[in-house]
């Protein structure tokens, strides 16, 4: 990855709006990892990455931004809520499986990579078999044509999409079920896979149509020309190098530590996650990975409890702090309108589907972040997801009655339309004015 960090900012920038402090200290991070890479290994061996803590209040853009960061680097990237390791009879419980999801995710990476890389091989023997499955019966059609002839046709028609929707019938090899056995924290064994070994599954046959048999084929073919022990070896060094770990609601697990209550639980989970944020070795089914060079981006909206409330060592893993804003009704109307996912898009191809032509003025879009925001102001602050809840209800008639079996209607929401159908809601904000 030789992204630069003012282009990763950019590119993060085409996704979500503001908290530029955030994307700024990320993309720090992400590049201080292609500078480690490119260091002597004596050297590199005692940098270790310089985890992030993202204070600030929900739907503001915390997770997003650390998803993007690892789709643009093409790391396997996972997402946890601290608080899953808080639960009733357990201090702590199995923080090691953050550690396991993020090899999964590698394995699946690199997987996906492998048979990108192999497929056009595997698209053509998949083709070879299909075409011996099929001519039999073309044989039988045509006694008068020879076989080279035949293979030629078959070869032309499943290239054009012509025999997509032929049912034809195939074996399919029976699937272990995955058992996995194990104590919490330990090895896995998947119990599917050991029983195969000793009793192979059968067979089974399954009427399908050519398209869903030629994607099938291609997966097995695949299966055949990739490796899967070098597939788990890459995975560890991807996940142990590349991997991010967000860990969210870490607020929830922060507070003083009293004699009795919750806050017993808080401070146990924090000292379990300790020794994983600060480098130790995992067992996993794949192998052993040692975390000391994931990436962590702990997050929470500290409003309640204060960073300064988690144990000292757990600070101290967590060097870089960044505060994330509020978003303003600017923002809101930048988010509908702006971003290459944007929100006003999405509703826009939803109902394209059926139909119907979505366009929106300025004073329409002015009025929606308007509205989100007093909605905000006055109710739960749950960033930019009340956008979605505007949308809903300004839209809810429109999804209720397109069904697409008409031609192209076009529709302007304007400042009036958003009025009428936001009446509701307008009206609830203005009593809110006279409640004290």
């Amino acid at each position: 990855m030789e992204y630069s960090p003012k282009q990763i900012v950019n590119e993060l920038d085409r996704y979500i709006i503001g908290q530029t402090e955030a994307k700024r200290a990320v993309a720090i991070a992400l590049r201080n990892r292609y500078r480690r890479s490119r260091l002597p290994q004596e050297v590199r061996e005692e940098i270790t990455p310089k985890n992030i803590i993202m204070k600030g209040p929900t739907g503001v853009g915390k997770t997003e931004i650390a998803r993007r960061l690892a789709k643009l680097d093409k790391a396997p990237f996972v997402k946890v809520e601290a608080t899953k390791f808080t639960e009733v009879g357990y201090v702590g419980r199995d923080v090691e499986s953050m550690i396991r999801d993020l090899v999964e995710c590698a394995i699946r990476l690199v997987r996906e990579e492998k048979i990108a890389e192999v497929e056009p091989k595997a698209k053509e023997a998949a083709e070879k078999k299909l075409i011996e499955g099929l001519l039999p019966g073309r044989r039988k059609n045509h006694p008068d044509k020879n076989s080279d002839e035949l293979r030629e046709e078959l070869t032309k028609e499943l290239r054009d999409g012509k025999l997509d929707n032929i049912m034809v019938e195939m074996e399919f090899q029976g699937r272990p079920q995955a058992l996995q056995l194990g104590p919490l924290g330990g090895n896995e064994t998947n119990f599917g896979e050991l029983m195969s070994k000793i009793i192979p599954p059968k067979n089974k046959k399954r009427k399908v149509t050519v398209k869903e048999a030629y994607t099938f084929l291609t997966r097995e073919e695949a299966g055949k020309l990739i490796d899967d022990d070098s597939i788990a070896s890459e995975a560890i060094k991807r996940a142990e190098e590349d991997g991010i770990i967000f860990i969210d609601e870490m607020d929830k697990i922060a507070g003083k530590s009293n004699t009795h209550g919750p806050d017993v639980s808080r401070e146990g989970v924090q000292r379990d996650i300790l020794p994983i944020v600060e480098g130790c070795t995992v067992n996993t089914k794949y192998g052993n990975i040692k975390t000391d060079f994931i990436l962590f981006i702990a997050a929470g909206a500290f409003h309640v409890s204060k960073v300064n409330d988690l144990i000292p060592e757990l600070q101290g893993r967590f060097p870089v702090i960044v505060e994330l804003q509020s978003l303003t009704e600017s923002d809101f109307a930048k988010i509908l309108k702006e971003p290459d996912n944007a929100i006003i898009m999405q509703y826009a191809a939803l109902l394209g589907v059926d139909n119907i032509k979505l366009k929106f003025t300025d004073e329409a879009i002015n009025e929606l972040a308007r509205i989100a925001f007093l909605e905000n102001e006055n109710n739960e602050n749950i960033g930019a997801r009340r956008l979605h809840t505007v949308m809903e209800m300004l839209l809810e008639d429109v999804s209720f009655n397109a069904s697409g079996g008409h031609d192209d209607v076009e529709l302007v929401i304007d400042k009036a339309y958003v009025a009428e159908h936001m009446e509701r809601a307008t009206k609830n904000l203005n009593l809110r004015k006279y409640i004290l």
